[in-house]
This record gives C-alpha cells, sequence and structure tokens, in this order.
C-alpha cells in the first residue's frame, strides 16, 4: 500500500489560533482524506513551536512559568485541531525531550556547513527574522506585518552556509523536483534565493534563554527556525532511526510568508544532512477581512472560535474550503459568509430533504455510492485546486437538483409508479456516488447523508441539516 507523508507549519505557541492556521490544518485535512480515499495510507503531523524569545517574554508578562505556558498554549492548538475535525497521526512539540535531543544531533551533522561569525543587522522580533539591508530599506525600517521597527543588532552568531548549497537548491525548484505551488511563489522565490545570505542559526543565550543548547557552546541557544524546521523529521525518529518509509514528504503545507524558510533555510539542512527534499511545497495565502489584512490595532480581527459559532463546523469547512482560493489570498466578510450558509441549505440541504421526502413516499431502498472515475475532479486535486475540486462536486449537487425539477418524479408516481421509482434510484445512486467525495471536505454531512440513504427505508433527517438562520 502506498504511503504518503503530509506535514503542517508548526504555529508559535505566543498567542491563540487564527484563520491562517487553521486553513493550514483544513487543506492537509483535505489532502489527506482524499489520499485515503484512493487507498493510500497517510501519515499527517501536526505540532507547535515552543521557543524564542517571543515566547518567554509572554510568559514573564503574565506572570506565567515558561512551562505552563507553553503547556497550556499547545493544548489550545490540540483542541483547535480537532475543533475543526481534522486528524493528525503526530503532534510534535519543540520542547519535547526527543525532539531537543534529536535537533542537537541534527546540528552535528551539518558542523561542516555551520561557521561562526559576528552579526550586525537588523532583525523583527514579531518575525524571529533577521532582515537584509535591501528589504530593511523597501519596508523603510519597519516590519509589514507587524508595523513595529526592525531592531539592530550587533552579536556573536553560528551561521548556516546556505551557500553550500543555493545552485542545488535552484535546480530542484527549477526542474520541480521540489515543486512550489502555487506557480507565481515558484518565480517570487527563486528571484529571491538569488540573493539569499547565509543565515544566522544561533543567538546568545543572554538575548534569548528559552532555547535549545548549541552543542558545545552554552553560551549559544539555536536560533528558532532551525529549532522548528527540524521536526518535520524529528518527530519521525531522525536522525536514530531510518525515516524512508515517510520521508521524503508528499506535501508541506505552509503560509506564504513562511515559504522563503521551506523552500531555502529547510533545503540546505536537508542536502546537508544527505536526505531527500520534499516532493511538493504548497503555500497558501492570507484571509483578509473587508478586504483589509487582519490587525489588532484596525480592530477587524476575527478568531475562527466566532465563526464556528454561527453555524458551526460544517458552515465554517464549506466556506474556507470552496470559497476561499486554496493558494491566493481570501477575503471574509459576515455578509458572504451568511450567502455561503444559505447556498449550503438551498443547494444541498433542500436536495437532501426534497430527496429523502420522495423515496420514503415511493418506498424506494437505500444503495451505497460507487467510486467512479472523475477525472476533472482529479485533475483539480492534483493541481492543489482544492476549492474548484469542491466546485466540481457543487455541480454535480445542483445538476441532481435540477434533474428532480426536470423529471418530477411526485408527477411520474401518479401515472408510472416504476418509473418513478428508476427515476429516484438513479438520483440518490448518482448522490450517493458525489458523496464519497463530497466527506473529503464535509466529512460530517457525508456521514450523515450516506446514513440516510443507504438505509433499506429512506427518511428524511427530522431537523434539515442546515436549518434555515
Amino acid at each position: 500500500m502506498e504511503k504518503s507523508y503530509i506535514t503542517t507549519a508548526i504555529p508559535y505557541v505566543n498567542g491563540n489560533p487564527h484563520l491562517g492556521h487553521a486553513m493550514d490544518y483544513l487543506l492537509a485535512d483535505v489532502l489527506r482524506r482524499y489520499m485515503m480515499l484512493q487507498g493510500k495510507t497517510v501519515r499527517l503531523q501536526a505540532g507547535t513551536d515552543e521557543h524564542g524569545s517571543k515566547i518567554f517574554k509572554k510568559a514573564a508578562e503574565q506572570g506565567i512559568p515558561i512551562q505552563d505556558y507553553v503547556d497550556q498554549n499547545s493544548k489550545s492548538f490540540q483542541d483547535f485541531i480537532h475543533s475543526l475535525d481534522v486528524e493528525y497521526t503526530d503532534f510534535v512539540r519543540t520542547t519535547d525531550a526527543d525532539h531537543m535531543r534529536r535537533c542537537q544531533a541534527i546540528w552535528e551533522k551539518l558542523s561542516n556547513h555551520i561557521y561562526k561569525d559576528k552579526y550586525e543587522g537588523w532583525y523583527c522580533e514579531g518575525c524571529e527574522g533577521f532582515v537584509t539591508d535591501k528589504e530593511y530599506d523597501e519596508n523603510e525600517g519597519i516590519c509589514p506585518d507587524h508595523k513595529k521597527p526592525y531592531t539592530k543588532l550587533s552579536e556573536e552568531n553560528y551561521y548556516l552556509r546556505i551557500a553550500d548549497f543555493k545552485d542545488q537548491i535552484r535546480e530542484a525548484i527549477e526542474k520541480d523536483e521540489m515543486k512550489i505551488t502555487p506557480a507565481f511563489r515558484k518565480k517570487e522565490f527563486l528571484n529571491l534565493l538569488k540573493d539569499m545570505p547565509d543565515v544566522s542559526i544561533s543567538r546568545p543565550k543572554e538575548q534569548v534563554e528559552w532555547g535549545i543548547p548549541v552543542p558545545g557552546d552554552d553560551s549559544q541557544v539555536m536560533y528558532v527556525w532551525i529549532d522548528a524546521l527540524s521536526n518535520y523529521i524529528t518527530i519521525l525518529g531522525y536522525p536514530e532511526q531510518d525515516i524512508s518509509g515517510s520521508w521524503p514528504a508528499n506535501t508541506q503545507i505552509v503560509g506564504k510568508d513562511i515559504l522563503r524558510f521551506h523552500a531555502g533555510i529547510w533545503p540546505a539542512m536537508l542536502m546537508g544532512l544527505g536526505l531527500p527534499l520534499p516532493k511538493n511545497l504548497l503555500a497558501h495565502g492570507f484571509i483578509t477581512v473587508n478586504g483589509e489584512k487582519m490587525s489588532k490595532s484596525i480592530g477587524n480581527v476575527i478568531a475562527p472560535g466566532e465563526i464556528l459559532e454561527k453555524h458551526g463546523l460544517i458552515p465554517f469547512r464549506y466556506y474556507f474550503l470552496r470559497h476561499a482560493s486554496t493558494t491566493d489570498d481570501a477575503d471574509f466578510t459576515w455578509d458572504k459568509y451568511e450567502a455561503s450558509y444559505n447556498e449550503l441549505a438551498n443547494d444541498l440541504g433542500n436536495l437532501v430533504q426534497r430527496l429523502a421526502t420522495l423515496c420514503k413516499k415511493n418506498e424506494v431502498a437505500g444503495v451505497k455510492g460507487e467510486l467512479k472515475d472523475n477525472a476533472d475532479f482529479d485533475a483539480r486535486m492534483s493541481k492543489y485546486e482544492f476549492n474548484f475540486a469542491f466546485d466540481v462536486l457543487w455541480d454535480e449537487i445542483q445538476n441532481l437538483n435540477k434533474r428532480i425539477d426536470e423529471e418530477k418524479p411526485w408527477a411520474l408516481a401518479k401515472t408510472e409508479p416504476d418509473k418513478a421509482k428508476e427515476v429516484l434510484k438513479s438520483l440518490i445512486q448518482d448522490l450517493s456516488n458525489t458523496n464519497l467525495r463530497l466527506a473529503i471536505f464535509l466529512p460530517e454531512t457525508a456521514a450523515k447523508i450516506a446514513e440516510i440513504f443507504e438505509a433499506e427505508h429512506i427518511a428524511p433527517p427530522e431537523t434539515p441539516l442546515f436549518p434555515k438562520a
């Protein structure tokens, strides 16, 4: 049986889960369910990034012991993932003893590509990232994401020699050996790679005391990105275990803002370790609100919990998997969300109610779905166009509604009852077939539909699947 490994970016635990995190998990879940429908065994990783100065300062501000702070926040992310009906096979915490020990072993394996030098330049604490002079000038000294001035640093750190691998990385991306989706992100990164400097992979302990100690140098701790990126293989047991059964990952899912770390630093680390590169990097966009990026200063931040409370999980999954682009920025407004919910109720909810009622009146027995070929759907999924693949299924649902209106089984039942039954059987068979793929996106609803239309005696649900708001 073919095996696949899917990864999600591990978020910092200095704040609550937001809609960007939800997109990571939902997209990974859709891909996992699709691969499982194809008969593959799938491993899905999730986790939390728990080191760094931001986290240490946040815990101190709240007067909470640092370990208690990361324990609480890691738990909140695990609960959030479960609330989205996403099932992972592996959950990594960067404060786990095994992860920390394996990170130190990875550092030692990379030692031929690591050197110590003085860093003088710019740094964004919010991004936990070093900033080139070019980026500083382009952004006029202020981080565009955090709206705060960059900090000037002068400190002695360890560096990973990206120059050792730059040509190999470029070739792997250009040849799609490590494919970046969408294609315009690939072009963006290849332009960025030209001027990509060697990267600092440590910080002085006096500046960042909450981190993994650098092997052989207790005055330094590992820079958060080296610590965090290693999680994709430490969770598999690397380096003491053979990870070839899972690695290379089939797909690594990241937000567009951290693609450069996954397309630049991460491949350099893997090449230094002699490991293959991931097959695919899927970068999704941001969720905006009323056309603006969410910002606490603007006051337009919408937490996932607010949206989930409105109509529940299934409308949440429906909106962000069908009406939000898989690979580009997507906008959220409450008006759009209400329209989406009504669409869900009118198209799918009414179809189930009408068809089940007609089947009950005409004593039509249920059937199981058959997974028939759907080239259009598979083509969209293979390109990571999940929202367009969902559209393919929705066209099928809308066509079933049209067929009921055109074939009028209620009228046929009065004059040709046998033909009415044939029409209804055809309709429920087609709905059951579509429902097998619908379960990739809306698992809870698909389970209810299967229960209704696979029963020996079909009956409509006592309450509509999506009650009118």
